[in-house]
């Protein structure tokens, strides 16, 4: 996401998995200082590790099984970088970057910024099947994750001969593959493929080797979503301001991270107009 004809699932409106791969000594992951507004970012790594910046005043550093949550509202820069330590033995790099619009009422929020360590999200185990929560509620299980709107989002691990029902709690929900091997009701699932299942359709997860899906989702807004470059509000007119705002420097600036990334002419991130 997004994609020509569907820009959101619930509230995530970006999904991006990166990794798995493993940088030459002394090389790293660099996303210099950038922007956003109008969402919130989550971070969430299988491997590896980032040091997170923000103009907040923020810095953090993220590791496996744990998340950060960075909600931009009217406005926050921040920059993404591999630690020292995992540079200087190859750094390691495998994860995923995920955008949740934020809702009606709520786009114009102060930005803030949330790390929840691993030992704080619920585990749920039953017969060959583990989910973290990551975010909401899931059988019972609820992530203390602030939500500004109604999400799930699960890191689900599959054993040999594992299964998992796909409830329709939420109104809209999504699937990714994001390691092994996993079917969704008899449908063999594509590595990195989102698969957007039918809203109010019950599924089930199976695997035969094992495998790893990430389960996410949430309510569905009554309100549509630009997303353009880093920027996702429910006004273009909010957008064109932001990417004014950046170009003329009156976004705060990231402490201790003095680069930043120019505003590109045409962004590889860009939904349907709303």
């Amino acid at each position: 996401l997004p994609a020509r004809g569907l820009t959101m699932v619930g509230p995530f409106c970006f999904v991006d998995q990166f990794g798995p791969g493993m940088l030459d000594i002394g090389l790293g992951m660099d996303v210099r200082p950038h922007p956003h507004i109008g969402l919130s970012t989550v971070t969430y790594l299988f491997d590896g590790a980032i040091d997170h910046r923000d103009s907040l005043g923020y810095f953090a550093t993220i590791r496996p099984g744990e998340v950060n949550l960075m909600t931009a509202g009217k406005g926050i820069v921040h920059s993404e970088r591999s630690p020292a330590e995992e540079r200087a033995k190859g750094a390691s790099i495998y994860g995923m970057q995920t955008w949740l619009a934020l809702p009606d009422g709520k786009e114009e929020i102060d930005p803030a910024f949330e790390q929840i360590k691993a030992d704080k999200l619920p585990i749920i185990s039953d017969g060959g099947a583990k989910a973290r929560v990551i975010m909401g509620t899931l059988w019972g299980a609820t992530a203390p994750t602030t939500c500004h709107a109604e999400t799930i989002y699960a890191d689900i691990i599959l054993e040999q001969g594992g299964s998992i029902p796909v409830d329709a709690e939420a109104d809209e929900r999504a699937l990714m593959l994001v390691g092994g091997e996993a079917e969704i009701s008899g449908e063999a699932m594509e590595l990195y493929a989102l698969y957007v299942l039918k809203p109010g359709e019950k599924g089930t997860l199976k695997s035969t080797e094992g495998g790893r899906i990430m389960l996410m989702g949430g309510e569905d807004f009554p309100t549509g979503r630009r997303v353009w470059w880093n920027f996702v509000s429910s006004r273009q007119d909010r957008i064109d301001q932001a990417a004014a705002d950046w170009a003329e420097g009156r976004f705060p600036i990231v402490p201790n991270d003095p680069e930043f990334i120019p505003m590109p002419e045409t962004p590889l991130t860009n939904s349907d107009p709303i």
